[in-house]
């Protein structure tokens, strides 16, 4: 029996549930409004089945929409893969990696390894998107991103993943605090201080978090924030403290203590377990082991 749809019926139904609009999902696929209403209209009818809401200013999915959606996408994303890999078998490589990165990671630690891979590999172009690791993770899962740096848990679990780093955070403190000159400082020690803070989504504040449902103690925020040179500042002038992988803490004014128990994450290069890495994305997995040693 002949199917109701073809690829490009799913995309254009896709591109109108995305964009939440027919005249949007028009002007991204480049085509006449026209040809996006009737596509859908024949769709409807072919289906015998409503697969929109139409709402007086945009359109909403029904139950029975929802459902086509979520297997439309997939079956997008497999035909890319499959036209992707006979690509490749003619020695066509797809010429962007699309990265995710942590903040801590991006500014201190991955520099060196994105450099080099470039160099040896100038035709490929690296999009890197800096973002908290969970938000990476729901990026990956949803094929915005190529590959992602993830936290090494039971969250990543369902991911492909590559160990990359084992790195202790510590307590970030102004030189001039109680706590600078000291080995190690206690988390309950840790919680009576003021903290500067990641916002959630970060793997430095769901370690804060970890740490603050372990003790049965609350943290005392005093300052939100996702950006790195203003949460040192804020830590540098005296107003909070806060933690940081140990190789962030790398200027005069501050200094990296030990928790009693040491703290370590596990961090790893991950992407979405079914898909297919293109040669270029295989490539950079590939240089990244092989040089992690530089992290």
């Amino acid at each position: 029996m002949a199917l109701p749809f073809d690829l490009r019926t799913l995309r254009v139904f896709v591109t109108v549930a995305d964009r939440a609009g027919f005249s949007a999902a028009a002007r991204e696929l480049h085509v006449a409004q026209s040809a996006v209403s009737q596509t859908i209209a024949n769709l409807e009818r072919q289906l015998e089945l409503t697969l929109f809401h139409r709402h007086e200013r945009r359109i909403t999915l029904t139950p029975e929409g929802e459902t086509l959606y979520a297997h439309a996408r997939e079956l997008l994303e497999r035909a890319e893969a499959t036209h992707l890999a006979m690509r490749e078998l003619h020695g066509l490589v797809k010429g962007e990696v699309r990265i995710g990165i942590p903040s801590m990671l991006g500014s201190y630690y991955f520099p060196p390894l994105l450099m080099g891979f470039k160099a040896q590999h100038p035709g490929i172009r690296l999009t890197v998107v800096e973002a908290g690791a969970r938000r990476l993770q729901r990026m990956i899962a949803d094929g915005e991103l190529d590959l992602g740096v993830v936290i090494d848990d039971e969250q990543s679990r369902h991911m492909e993943r590559r160990r990359l780093i084992r790195e202790e955070m510590v307590v970030c403190v102004p030189r001039a605090h109680a706590f600078a000159d000291r080995c190690s400082v206690t988390a309950e020690e840790f919680f009576q201080e003021p903290l500067v803070l990641f916002q959630d989504g970060y793997f430095h504040r769901e370690f804060v978090d970890a740490l603050s449902r372990q003790t049965g103690l609350d943290a005392n925020i005093a300052f939100q924030s996702n950006l790195i040179p203003l949460t040192k500042a804020i830590v540098r002038q005296g107003f909070g403290i806060t933690t940081f992988l140990r190789r962030v803490v790398d200027e005069p004014g501050l200094a990296a203590v030990s928790f009693a128990s040491p703290a370590w994450l596990e961090l790893s290069l991950a992407w979405a377990r079914d898909a297919y890495l293109s040669r270029a994305e295989s490539a950079f997995v590939e240089y990244v082991i092989a040089h992690r040693e530089v992290l």
